[in-house]
């Protein structure tokens, strides 16, 4: 049904889970440790202190089973770690996403209203089956944990980078998650977890530029380029920004480098095609957006979050790290940008330059 309604795979889970105890230990002393930076809604809590996205069963006690979906964002374009025009940035892959409209133009589409559609289909197929149940629906947006979910329902494990890992898809994919108050029957059974595979490689925390991936399967988000390029607001620290290279909004770095993916095939999901324009983009395309023109551009895509001022001051930080000294008139003007991230940003950019 999974397949049917658009995804590429699909796991299923009985709750509570095996693993559970482990899973929500892990969570919370990751929480604990400042690792969540400022992403305060990892950090909620219930009234008994302990946190909402440890175990699906405080938010949700009706909860019996977890079905998780993976869909397939992979694209035939160039990895951010293959060579590319001088004076270009780097936006995620996942970002790129795009559909036809009705009048047969090209929109801007984000992966959070598609899959949900897709997981209120098959919501509505399993009610045809199952008769009336509890679920709530969530893409990147409930109290869960989805990639917990994820590798205990078989679909991967969960690799030094952090990221779920498919023996098959690889790492470039979407996790959709419906909970259910349906009840697995013993002969359908959870799909077994499977294996780590990622052995003694380590090419993911070798290449992550600012140290982010501090340990094996260990993640510092206040030092990751994907959370500081879309989550975090106002300046950022030089020392940070000196590793952040050509990066505008997240980065694939940690997921291009891995092995898993180099046999990982190509999505040909008709709602989420690669829109050209954002593969490799230039610096100066960015830096002559207005507000107008980055809604016309980005209302609809996973790039607006970042915001404005966020992509300009994270344009600039690129344009320092680039060493091309032709950008230097155009953050000579943003020195003096009301907005203080795009300032400070601005100002770094421009001493870099200068003393290269």
């Amino acid at each position: 049904m999974a397949i049917e309604a658009g995804f590429s795979e699909c796991g299923l889970v009985a709750l509570p889970y095996a693993g559970e105890d482990r899973d929500a230990s892990r969570f919370s002393e990751w929480v604990n440790a400042g690792y969540a930076a400022t992403m305060h809604y990892l950090t909620r809590a219930g009234e008994d202190g302990k946190l909402l996205r440890s175990r699906v069963a405080l938010p949700f006690p009706w909860a019996r089973s977890a079905i998780v979906c993976y869909a397939n964002y992979h694209a035939a374009q160039p990895l951010s770690t293959d060579p590319a025009p001088a004076g270009s940035g780097w936006i995620a892959r996942y970002a790129w996403s795009s559909r036809l409209d009705h009048d047969g133009a090209r929109k801007p589409s984000d992966y959070h209203k598609v899959l949900l559609k897709r997981l209120k289909t098959l919501e509505a197929r399993l009610r045809e089956e199952y008769g009336s149940f509890e679920s709530r629906a969530y893409v990147d947006t409930g109290p869960v944990v989805e990639r917990s979910l994820a590798t205990a329902a078989g679909l991967g494990w969960t690799g030094k980078n952090t990221c779920l890992i498919h023996p098959r898809l690889g790492s470039f994919g979407f996790l959709a998650v419906l909970l259910t108050s349906l009840s697995v029957e013993d002969e359908m059974a959870s799909f077994a977890p499977l294996p780590y595979r990622c052995g003694s490689c380590r090419r993911c925390l070798d290449a992550c530029p600012t140290g982010a991936l501090f340990a094996p399967y260990q993640m510092d988000a206040a030092r990751c380029i994907s959370y500081l390029t879309i989550e975090h607001r106002g300046p950022i620290s030089p020392d940070l920004m000196a590793g952040m290279g050509r990066q505008v909004f997240g980065c694939d770095i940690c997921q291009d480098v891995c092995p898993w993916n180099r046999k990982a095939p190509i999505s040909a999901d008709p709602d989420m095609e690669s829109r050209p324009e954002l593969v490799n983009p230039a610096f100066e395309w960015l830096a002559q957006l207005d507000e107008a023109e980055f809604e016309r551009n980005f209302n609809g895509s996973p790039v607006r979050r970042a915001g404005f001022h966020g992509l300009l001051r994270n344009a600039a930080i690129a344009m320092g790290d680039s060493g091309l000294r032709r950008f230097a008139p155009l953050l000579e003007k943003w020195t003096e940008a009301a907005d203080e991230g795009l300032r400070s940003a601005a100002r770094w950019a421009l001493e870099k330059l200068h003393s290269a």
